[in-house]
C-alpha cells in the first residue's frame, strides 16, 4: 500500500521549497501519495502516515517555521516514520559531501526518532531579497545537487515501500 507522505518546509527564498517540491514529485513517481507543503500552513498531521521536514539553514540555523513545526507536532512527528534535510551551503563541494545535520537542526529535532538527516546545497541569486552584504560575502549561484536530491527521495521511498500503513479512514 503506498503511503501518504507530507514534505513540509521552511523556506526563506524558495530554494528549500524547490526541493521539497522536487521530493514529492519523486515519491508520487514511486507510487506513493505526497504533497509538498509549508511547515507554516500545516494544520494537522492525521492525513499523513509519513513526514519529510526540511530547512533552509542560515548561519547554520534552522528555520523559525521549522522549529514551530516541530513544537506543534512533536508528538506526532515521534509516531510517524521521519526524515529531515537541510538545505542552504553555497559551496559544490559541500552539496556534492553526504553532511550531517547542523548542531542547531540536530538540537531542536532531538528525541523525534528522525531517519537519514541530509544536509544539500543551497541557491543565492544576484536579486535575492537579501542584505546586500550577503550578496558581497556569499557564493551566488545555484549549488543543489539535484541528482543526490532525487536520489535521497527515491531512498525514502524504497523504505517507505517496506512499511505498513492503516488504511486511511473515510
Amino acid at each position: 500500500m503506498s503511503a501518504r507522505v507530507l514534505v513540509a518546509y521552511a523556506t526563506k527564498l524558495g530554494s528549500t521549497a524547490e526541493i521539497a517540491e522536487t521530493m514529492a514529485h519523486v515519491l508520487r513517481d514511486a507510487g506513493h501519495r505526497a504533497a509538498a507543503q509549508a511547515a507554516r500552513d500545516v494544520r494537522s498531521l492525521d492525513d499523513w502516515d509519513a513526514v519529510i521536514l526540511g530547512s533552509a539553514i542560515y548561519a547554520a540555523y534552522w528555520q523559525k517555521d521549522a522549529r514551530r513545526f516541530i513544537d506543534r507536532f512533536h508528538v506526532e512527528l515521534v509516531a510517524r516514520p521521519l526524515w529531515l534535510f537541510s538545505g542552504g551551503p553555497l559551496d559544490r563541494r559541500l552539496a556534492k559531501a553526504d553532511q550531517p545535520i547542523t548542531p542547531h537542526g540536530a538540537e531542536i529535532t532531538a528525541g523525534l526518532g528522525a531517519r537519514a538527516p541530509r544536509t544539500f546545497g543551497g541557491r543565492l541569486s544576484a536579486s535575492a531579497d537579501v542584505d546586500p552584504q550577503v550578496l558581497q560575502t556569499h557564493r551566488i549561484g545555484d549549488f543543489r545537487d539535484w541528482q543526490s536530491i532525487v536520489a535521497y527521495a527515491y531512498r525514502i521511498a524504497r523504505e517507505l515501500d517496506r512499511m505498513t500503513f492503516a488504511p486511511p479512514a473515510e
